[in-house]
């Protein structure tokens, strides 16, 4: 295992430690930004009991004050998303959604980078009350996309959550979150142009993205 990886610092939420993250100090690149901190959401994204926790935190924000048909999954959050869809649609708790069959659907991307979805799945958002769920939002560009294609389809965009954002709104909707900028305050992204690290002379350590962490060798 890449040592660097194994420098990995656990941070858990103050509202439940069993929905953390793991970050790492350096200098990484995403296909929209440079960074100073990558953030690892393969525990909460793969481990069941972890996307479980981490989809209560989420539900509570939605439960009384949000209608939910259809839960549109980026960045893997596959997993979360159908934790989240059990939550707001359990018919024992108080909540808008309660007994809705919930659909979990993640889209498809184009070669120019515009999400699609296919027939067979447009009736799950047409005409429907979608949520948008993402791990990290660091610019807030890749859920303007996601906004932009619910709405192409005919859907309205309920609510848009993430694990992680550093942005607060995006196309004036509010992303509801569990780790934000004040956990993470040293936490920078920069246009590849201006990014100080490059100024300095610094390499880019990896390539990082919603799938993880690749050394730059």
């Amino acid at each position: 295992m890449n040592s660097r990886i194994e420098e990995m610092a656990d941070l858990r939420s103050a509202k439940n430690p069993k929905a953390r993250i793991k970050i790492l100090k350096g200098h990484f690149a995403t296909s929209n930004s440079h960074l100073n901190t990558y953030i690892d959401m393969s525990t909460v994204k793969t481990r069941h009991n972890n996307s479980r926790e981490a989809a209560k935190v989420l539900a509570e924000e939605y439960l009384t004050n949000t209608y939910v048909n259809t839960i549109v999954c980026l960045d893997e959050t596959e997993v979360i998303g159908t934790f989240l869809a059990e939550q707001l649609a359990d018919s024992n708790r108080m909540s808008l959604s309660a007994g809705n069959n919930i659909s979990v659907v993640t889209p498809e991307y184009h070669s120019m980078g515009q999400m699609l979805f296919r027939d067979n799945k447009q009736r799950m958002i047409k005409d429907q009350q979608v949520m948008i769920l993402a791990a990290s939002v660091t610019t807030g560009k890749t859920i303007l996309r996601a906004i932009e294609s619910v709405l192409y389809y005919g859907g309205t965009v309920c609510a848009v959550c993430a694990i992680f954002s550093a942005v607060s709104r995006v196309a004036g909707m509010e992303i509801k979150t569990i780790f934000t900028s004040r956990d993470l305050p040293d936490y920078r992204a920069y246009e590849p142009a201006d990014c100080p690290m490059c100024q300095e002379g610094r390499r880019v350590e990896a390539i990082v993205n919603s799938f993880g962490y690749s050394e730059l060798k």
